[in-house]
């Protein structure tokens, strides 16, 4: 009788979903949002039953996003344009240290409000364009949710020709010029297949999960790690490299390295309120400046090792650790293989969780908060970067693409920054939170929804460095735009730092009044019913909310 009522429930459900009232999500009553308007449980404030993170689930966490395949060779891109393993580590140690920066200013946000970035970012930007940073960012995580699911694909592979070495040998019957092989597209299909039911869990539930890629990838990188220097019969000589390039060209790549570090932790640093709100204290956000520096320095040092070994066991540099994994055969080597490959799509799987898929999924949840919630938002973001957006082909044939990639932290920096800056310094770290909900509320500053001294501090910010980004693009381009390059050198120093005084002074000699508020207001209901017992707590008449210092 159960399961005759789940199939005449499913039945049901699937023929409501034949027309678009079907596909409304019921409005919460606990909503702050406008009369008429929507919104849904993951686009308001985060519940209390939800704030189950932890700062142990922040170590988890950043254990969650940096340990992967990026991190292991981030050392290579530094030491291949003819720096050292000393400027890879110092770089890797400031580039860290600098990301931290906004990643506990904005991680506040969220930590203490409990609101998503998307909510958050109406504060600084206005109602309407807010947006604009919304979709931004959501678009980066469509394309790096690709790249990590591509090179999860490459993971599965190493599992299953450990188990099968003909799997190899498959016979390809793709052209060419799609970018893949039959082999190829049979990992990429298995490796999503795992990947989706885990992607589906909501982000409060995840704890064990960080927990679980913790353990699994240190001690299989730890034995990589061991097993190549004993293959090697020590560390190899990558540490006696001598420069590749000398005088101010030297300063200036380490001031780029510098920047490519930072750049890369540049959406994190810009939607961190999308997971710290989960958090049921914010002291927990200061330890981000701990755990991001020490996690990429292990994972650095562990891919510079294992790279130097690797020159004197197969006779060159090999920084991809499942390349490293690719030259293992033999029953014990297909062995090693199998669990390389085991934590690398563990890994691959977790980065993608903590970096880009709930993040798109916040983006298009708070864009579309009558139809899509944070589960369906998962599957609309993987079945477009997986399948729609061919990973493949970006990673194999769109080498500009790429490099337009990797140039979008210009845009990333001063969105952060202006967070930042409207939070802590314009604002004193008091938002009216349910204004936030409302489009004709504070935070409108005009009929237009765009607050102009962030659309200025955006474009001080930006414009200077496009040039740059268009020769790292197209390289035909260097020569006619000289000097100017340098400045993307350190796009994103001068991307936050610039975006976050311009905005600071501008709303210091303009400020709007209406977003000036002496104490946070929060709407809370437990708060006002904790609080009624005590007469002292004032109250917002014309708002009809509890004015309080802190949240539940």
């Amino acid at each position: 009788m159960a399961i005759r009522k789940r199939v005449t429930a499913a039945k049901a459900n699937l023929k409501s979903k034949t027309t678009k009232a079907g596909w409304v999500l019921p409005r919460q009553s606990s909503s702050f949002a406008d009369p008429g308007a929507w919104t849904n449980i993951d686009c308001d404030v985060t519940p209390v039953d939800r704030r189950t993170w932890t700062a142990l689930t922040m170590f988890g966490y950043w254990f969650s996003d940096a340990l992967n395949a990026q991190s292991w060779m981030a050392p290579a891109s530094i030491i291949a344009i003819g720096l050292t393993w000393r400027e890879a580590v110092v770089c890797i140690i400031f580039g860290s240290l600098v990301c931290t920066v906004p990643l506990v200013l904005n991680g506040v946000i969220g930590a203490k409000l409990h609101i998503p970035y998307p909510v958050a970012a109406r504060a600084s930007f206005g109602w309407y364009f807010s947006r604009f940073a919304v979709v931004t960012r959501a678009i980066t995580a469509l394309f790096w949710h690709a790249i990590q699911t591509y090179t999860g694909s490459t993971a599965m592979t190493q599992i299953i020709r450990s188990i099968w070495p003909s799997y190899l040998d498959i016979p390809n019957h793709i052209p060419e010029g799609v970018g893949i092989t039959t082999q190829g597209m049979v990992s990429h299909l298995i490796f999503w297949s795992i990947q989706f039911p885990i992607l589906l869990i909501p982000p409060h539930k995840l704890q064990w999960f960080f927990v679980a890629k913790c353990v699994l990838v240190i001690t299989t990188s730890v034995a990589v790690v061991i097993t190549m220097t004993t293959k090697a019969g020590g560390t190899g000589d990558i540490w006696n490299l001598p420069y590749g390039v000398d005088g101010s060209a030297r300063s200036w790549l380490i001031l780029s390295s510098l920047s490519s570090i930072t750049g890369g932790w540049a959406t994190m640093a810009t939607n961190i309120p999308d997971f710290t709100r989960y958090l049921r204290s914010d002291k927990g956000v200061y330890w981000q400046v701990a755990f991001l520096p020490g996690i990429q320095l292990m994972l650095g040092f562990f891919g510079i090792i294992c790279c130097s070994a690797s020159k004197v066991v197969y006779g060159r540099y090999i920084w991809d650790p499942l390349e490293i994994a690719a030259q293992w055969d033999g029953p014990a080597g297909r062995c090693g293989a199998f669990f390389v490959g085991l934590s690398w799509v563990v890994a691959q799987i977790g980065t993608n969780l903590s970096a880009n898929v709930i993040s798109c999924a916040n983006d298009i949840c708070c864009l579309f908060p009558k139809y899509i919630n944070i589960k369906r938002g998962v599957i609309i973001a993987t079945i477009t970067a997986a399948w729609i957006m061919q990973p493949w082909k970006i990673i194999y044939s769109a080498q500009s693409l790429l490099a337009f990639m990797a140039g979008l932290g210009i845009f990333l920096a001063p969105i952060a920054a202006l967070l930042s800056a409207d939070y802590w310094v314009v604002n004193k770290q008091h938002y009216d939170v349910p204004g936030l909900y409302r489009a004709h509320g504070r935070y409108r500053y005009n009929k237009y929804g765009i607050n102009w001294r962030a659309a200025v501090a955006f474009l001080v910010s930006v414009v200077p460095s496009l040039p740059g980004m268009a020769a790292t693009v197209n390289p035909d381009l260097a020569d006619s735009i000289g000097d100017a390059n340098k400045l993307y050198f350190m796009f994103y120093f001068w991307g936050y730092t610039s975006a976050f005084v311009v905005y600071s002074v501008l709303n210091y000699f303009f400020p709007n009044p209406d977003t000036k508020i002496p104490t946070t207001i929060y709407d809370d209901e437990e708060i006002v019913e904790a609080e009624d017992k005590d007469s002292d707590t004032p109250v917002d008449e014309k708002k009809g909310s509890e004015v309080e210092t802190s949240p539940v």
